[in-house]
């Protein structure tokens, strides 16, 4: 399994690219990544559905852009497009806490070496390249900047920002899931069409002047930039029209006001098929790193080199999370046929011991969930099908995802499958008319804590007080302490020692001081010391990152309270270690003052 030739992996380098004989390059792909070949590595996808089209691809990693800038300079022109990946997070994330604080470590680099990309690759990359190459389309993609490509807040500059294409010089911003429309986009620049002309690709962006632009009756016109800066409001409105369009099957077109300059932004394609996504699993990864990194690991790929993703998107409409605005609300699954042939892959690895480390998703338990009526689902705009409420039109049975734990667990050198992915209890708990579809939950539900917890389960309830959970788009608290009943009973009558691990977040929208001591309180009184926590991090493009901006709800328009300083976060984290001794005076003296001596008594 592991006897590949060097050409087996796209080339990076000149040596690499006079191996295959190849005396040009038709698209040269720049990532803020290490490279692995691997279908969780987003560089490596558009650089293989590329292939598939017929072209010659090449990539190159992590290029040095303090230097002499060599790595941009090296393979020399391509034909068509550079292409710009900023990496499978997004820098500023990557790069500093939710403090601000510079990280020491980088998982997707090896080694986990800090320090080998730079804040904003897609700004960076791209104006470097424009300036060696102006004559060369550049395109940008990737998460950085998909979530940046309107008016959006930056929390470690802490501004709003135009779309991040007028800022980086590219010619097209692709966002979402990249492979039909970067697929589309080269075949037509190779029938001849110049990048100026495509105005009418799906699921981009790009900067046209006044006079060029038709608009249309059903566009989306958003207020300006400059309106935004001068209004906070104008931005918390301008939010709910661009998440409710990016929810939507059948979306406008969405256009914004910067300078001289209009963002046109095209509807999305609709979703993949699982055909589609099949046939992009099945490409020709060799779904390692690439050799010239030798023995050094990548952290993040260590963590799923023998996981299995098994589908995309989510429906859960989390305000604090971007992935339905980037990869959609709507589920597309792999075959069976699909996953276990990459299952069978993975256990020909000679380093291969019998466990997958996760056969999971973006949430574990959505797999092959859609809506019962299609037409439903096309003229809905709803965030999240499962909040406040899970829609009575959502099918929510289980059993696909038993079958295939079961299909994989019969294949002879598997020893155990375990789902490290988040699970969503509320999906397992809800009651549908169906007692079918009620039943398979419950079997799904022991089969996964009987059979697939490598001793910690992760759920996240994220906080326990109602109103947060409210403006988070989360369930009931009461929901996770039914789970969590569920859980222990379970463990008790099959004799297992294990932990559920649930994860929390302080300083989110909505969340104050009291509500996070009432947190501590509660989660002791269930005998849990926190340790998957986080202070709330406000990302573009989030319902949460909004309120945390504007001060106002997009939806209700209301003010909502929001731990904004160094100062009041650090007080909010505080409480989640109550049982560390050299926190425990602070608690004490804050609850004082809150005449909460109720909580003083159950915490200490």
């Amino acid at each position: 399994m592991n006897n590949f030739k060097l050409t087996d992996w796209l080339p990076t380098t000149k040596k690499e690219l006079d191996l295959r004989g190849w005396e040009s390059v038709d698209v040269i792909l720049f990532s803020g990544d290490a490279y692995v070949d691997h279908p969780s590595f987003g560089a490596a996808v558009i650089g293989r559905v590329l292939e598939n089209e017929g072209l010659h691809v090449a990539i190159v990693p992590q290029p040095n852009w303090r230097d002499d800038l060599r790595d941009f300079k090296k393979l020399g022109k391509p034909r068509l497009f550079f292409a710009v990946s900023p990496g499978a997070m997004d820098s500023m994330v990557n790069h500093y806490t939710a403090n601000k604080r510079l990280r020491s470590d980088d998982a997707y680099t090896p080694g986990a070496r800090a320090g080998m990309r730079p804040d904003y690759p897609t700004i960076v990359y791209s104006k470097i390249l424009k300036d060696l190459f102006p004559d060369v389309p550049v395109v940008v993609g990737g998460i950085e900047a998909s979530l940046r490509r309107l008016a959006h807040y930056d929390y470690w500059q802490d501004r709003l920002r135009p779309s991040v294409l007028s800022e980086c010089g590219a010619d097209l911003l692709i966002y979402g899931m990249g492979e039909k429309p970067v697929a589309e986009l080269a075949k037509r620049m190779r029938s001849g069409e110049k990048i100026g002309e495509i105005t009418d690709l799906p699921q981009t962006v790009y900067l046209t002047d006044e006079k060029s632009f038709s608009s249309k009756k059903e566009d989306v016109m958003l207020f300006s930039y400059e309106e935004c800066l001068q209004d906070k409001l104008k931005q918390a409105r301008n939010f709910k029209q661009i998440e409710e369009q990016s929810n939507r099957y059948e979306s406008a077109r969405i256009v914004q006001r910067a300078g001289n300059l209009l963002t046109v932004v095209n509807p999305p394609y609709p979703p993949m098929s699982g055909d589609d996504l099949d046939a992009v699993y099945d490409l020709p990864f060799t779904r390692l790193p690439h050799p010239k990194y030798k023995d050094k690991p990548i952290p993040a790929y260590e963590m799923i080199k023998f996981s299995v993703n098994i589908h995309r998107g989510c429906f859960g409409g989390c305000a604090f999370c971007t992935i339905s605005a980037h990869q959609g609300k709507f589920i597309v699954s792999r075959s069976k046929k699909s996953i276990l042939e990459e299952v069978g892959l993975l256990t020909k690895r000679p380093d291969f011991k019998g466990y997958l480390s996760d056969l999971g998703g973006p949430s574990a338990n959505m797999y092959k969930m859609s809506g019962k009526d299609e037409k439903i689902c096309r003229s809905c705009k709803k965030p999240s099908c499962i909040h406040p409420v899970i829609c009575p039109n959502l099918n929510t049975n289980h059993q696909p995802l038993s079958d295939l734990y079961k299909a994989v667990d019969k294949i002879g050198e598997i020893k155990k499958s375990f789902v490290g992915s988040g699970i969503r209890y509320d999906l397992l708990l809800y009651r549908d008319k169906d007692e079918k579809i009620n039943q398979a939950a419950k079997e799904y539900t022991e089969e996964l804590i009987t059979r697939h917890v490598s001793g910690r389960l992760k759920v996240a309830p994220e906080h326990s007080s109602e109103t947060v959970l409210q403006c988070m788009r989360k369930p009931s608290f009461r929901q996770f302490e039914q789970f969590n009943r569920i859980f222990e009973k379970i463990n008790q009558e099959k004799n297992l020692n294990q932990q559920l691990i649930p994860y929390f977040i302080s300083s989110h929208p909505a969340c104050r001081e009291e509500d996070m001591a009432e947190l501590a309180a509660v989660t002791k009184s269930m005998n849990f010391k926190l340790e998957q926590v986080q202070d709330f991090t406000p990302t573009p493009m989030t319902l949460a990152t909004e309120m945390y901006y504007t001060g106002y709800h997009p939806y209700t328009l209301e003010k909502v309270f929001t731990a904004t300083t160094k100062e009041q976060k650090s007080a909010q984290r505080e409480f989640f270690f109550w049982y560390r001794p050299e926190y425990r005076q602070s608690i004490i003296n804050k609850l004082k003052k809150m005449k909460r001596f109720d909580l003083i008594k159950k915490l200490f």
